[in-house]
């Protein structure tokens, strides 16, 4: 199963999750934290655990390309 924060619906906690809570922040958050596309990260992250279907989320799927897409263009 995919690591908390990465998934659309959350296992209890487990071993792995215990110890990633223990070594701080997920590796992939803090990549996408780097980027400064996180919140709108999060946004999708939530609209895909709520509805669980990207079709109902194509505003934030769109904010997120776009931020992203910004950041290339930085780069």
């Amino acid at each position: 199963m995919a690591k908390a924060g990465h998934s659309w619906s959350r296992a209890p906690a487990g071993k792995e999750e215990e110890e990633e809570e223990e070594d701080g922040e997920d590796p992939l958050d803090a990549r996408i934290a780097r980027t400064g596309c996180l919140e709108q990260h999060r946004e999708l992250q939530e609209c895909m655990e709520q509805h669980r279907d990207w079709r109902h989320c194509q505003t934030q799927l769109r904010a997120f390309g776009a931020c992203m897409a910004r950041r290339e263009e930085r780069e």
